[in-house]
């Protein structure tokens, strides 16, 4: 009943993942914080780190329960993590790091990447977390590509269209293995909100006119994002994932906006939202929106894990439409969060997606 993980990428994301495994490692009731406690069988409890890879040369041989409380990490520590007995391994570069990273991310060329596949098959992962920093397009098809070699299933929780990408679904499938992503979805965060208050217009019928989200954080993801250009499919992402409740063309800005330090792993989000109402007349929403950013994701990874180990034991190979659907922002097919949510149910108790 193990499941047998991998994680490209010791970063803040990383962070709260692998405390939160342990933090709910016996839970049996229902808790706050989690979604799913049982998730098709599978407990928090089964699930097992065995590789993990990151170019950082102050994290690249260490045991991960100690990489992933290493700076520029600022993630909260929640859980006091035992050894696991995971080296964290170095990985190619790439483009991996931007003119940002580059400056906090220390790298030592004497450190010669692995094989990344073949680290994979040794460990014998059921599947690989792509959690790289945004704008990491070559990195990320890299261990797209070191995943199938490997025979790994991918999760892919950054905003690179792999998932949702034709050829790289096909490629999966072709191989036999499922495949879920894009872009993450937090647990309650900015996203989320702003789908379920864009749905509402459209439910009580209030013409959506125009909206703006802009969020602020300290964490290495917000700096990296400093450089506009490493943004374009974190932007693409999270308009499209509000754009998709709205039936009609809205003018919408949507993304991160600005990197304030002092913050650290905190994210505050600002959500504005005009609208015209029952006789034209106008109405707005604004929102704020502040969190742990990190942790804020890692109890839907987790739930993503287990649903993509069902999808191995059942044999369902490439893109898994209701799990991308529900957890992230850009998944191969559009769905409402009711639909997503229904289907992800009907996976949960058994029933094939495709």
């Amino acid at each position: 009943m193990v499941i047998r993980v991998a994680i490209a990428g010791v970063g803040n994301c990383a962070s709260a993942l692998v405390q939160g495994i342990h933090y709910y490692r016996d839970t049996r009731d229902e808790v706050p914080g989690l979604m799913h406690v049982n998730f098709g069988g599978y407990r928090i409890s089964d699930i097992e780190f065995v590789a993990a890879f990151d170019v950082d040369a102050n994290k690249v041989g260490k045991d991960l329960s100690d990489a992933i409380f290493t700076p520029p990490n600022c993630a909260v520590k929640f859980y006091d993590v035992p050894k696991l007995g995971v080296e964290v391994m170095k990985g190619p570069t790439l483009d991996g790091l931007g003119k940002y990273l580059r400056t906090v991310v220390p790298v030592d060329v004497s450190q010669k990447p692995v094989d990344v596949a073949q680290v994979l098959k040794d460990a014998k992962a059921d599947m690989l977390i792509n959690y790289l920093p945004v704008g990491s397009y070559e990195a990320s098809r890299y261990y797209a590509q070191q995943a199938i070699l490997a025979n790994c299933a991918f999760i892919n929780a950054i905003p690179e269209f792999i998932v949702s990408s034709k050829e790289w679904a096909e490629r999966f499938e072709k191989a036999g293995l499922p495949c879920a992503g894009d872009d993450i979805k937090s647990q309650l965060g900015a996203t989320i909100l702003h789908r379920v208050l864009a749905n509402l217009f459209v439910d009580r019928g209030v013409r959506l006119e125009e909206s703006y989200q802009l969020n602020i954080g300290g964490n290495t993801d917000f700096l990296n994002m400093l450089e506009e250009e490493r943004l374009v499919s974190k932007r693409i992402s999270k308009t499209k994932a509000v754009s998709s409740q709205v039936p009609y063309e809205v003018p919408l800005r949507i993304g991160p906006s600005d990197y304030v330090p002092f913050l650290g792993d905190r994210k505050v989000c600002y959500i504005h939202m005009k609208g015209k109402g029952f006789g034209d007349l106008p109405m707005t929403i604004d929102v704020k929106l502040v969190v742990e950013d990190s942790p804020n994701s890692a109890g839907v990874v987790i739930d993503v894990i287990r649903g993509v180990k069902l999808a191995l034991d059942r044999g369902i190979a490439g893109p898994l439409t209701s799990i991308s659907a529900y957890f992230f922002k850009h998944p191969p097919v559009q769905m409402s969060d009711a639909e997503a949510k229904e289907a992800v149910e009907d996976f949960i108790a058994g029933r094939r997606e495709r």
